[in-house]
Parts: C-alpha cells; sequence; structure tokens
C-alpha cells in the first residue's frame, strides 16, 4: 500500500506486525503510514509492531515527531510494544522515543534491526545479555 511518495508492507507474524516503509521521508508520508500502520492494528490488535524505517531523505524537525506521536495518542497503541528500526542511523527518532513514552506508549527507536527484534520478542535489552 501507499502512494506515488511511498510504500508500506505489513506482514503478520505470528503474534506480531512487521511493518516496512520505503520512498521519501516527509512529514505528510510519516504521518500517512502510522496511520495506514493503526488501521492494521486496531484490525488484527498484535502484541508487538516492528517499523522498518527506510524512507529516505531529510529527518523531519523534532517538533513535527511531536505532533505526529502526540496525534497518535489514545488510539489504539497504547499496551503494544513498538519497535521504530532505522538502520541508516535514529538521528531524531531518539526525541520520538521520548515523546511516546510520555504519551502512554511502549516504544523504543534502534539502528539495529537484531537488537529491535530481540527487544520486541523478548524485552531484554541488549546491553544486558
Amino acid at each position: 500500500m501507499g502512494n506515488g511518495d511511498y510504500k508500506l508492507k505489513l506482514v503478520h507474524d505470528g503474534d506480531g506486525l512487521w511493518a516496512t516503509v520505503t520512498g521519501t521521508r516527509s512529514v505528510a508520508n510519516t504521518a500517512a503510514y502510522w496511520e495506514a500502520i493503526l488501521a492494521e492494528v486496531l484490525r488484527q490488535r498484535p502484541r508487538w509492531l516492528y517499523v522498518d524505517d527506510r524512507m529516505k531523505g531529510a529527518e523531519i524537525a523534532i517538533g513535527e515527531w511531536f505532533a505526529l506521536v502526540d496525534a497518535m495518542k489514545g488510539r489504539g497503541l497504547e499496551g503494544l510494544r513498538i519497535a521504530h528500526v532505522k538502520p541508516v542511523g535514529v538521528n531524531h527518532l531518539e526525541y520520538c522515543e521520548i515523546f511516546a513514552r510520555e504519551a502512554g506508549l511502549e516504544a523504543r527507536a534502534f539502528s539495529d534491526p537484531g537488537t529491535a527484534e530481540r527487544w520486541l520478542r523478548y524485552g531484554v535489552p541488549e546491553e544486558t545479555r
């Protein structure tokens, strides 16, 4: 699914949902793919969500991340463990993680896919293994 600027692939894996997003990074595209993910979460009710963010382009501003997270607050992502993975570096995602926690979401930002997957499935931080 997607429009001309981004593509979103959703795959169910037992009790989890894998979301891979590619395309042009923008506030509109980021908001759109999160809305599509939310719709799937509400439909399938997974226990965890792995977002593989492979979008290209300039990072969106910290204030824009705050607005995006705030728009998701209270809409059904609560109680879901969320790993937002950006293999090319987390940059502003650290702020997104803080905003998500303040909104009552269990979310973490990762640059390493393996660490993210272990955290999702087992809840054990890499540094304690």
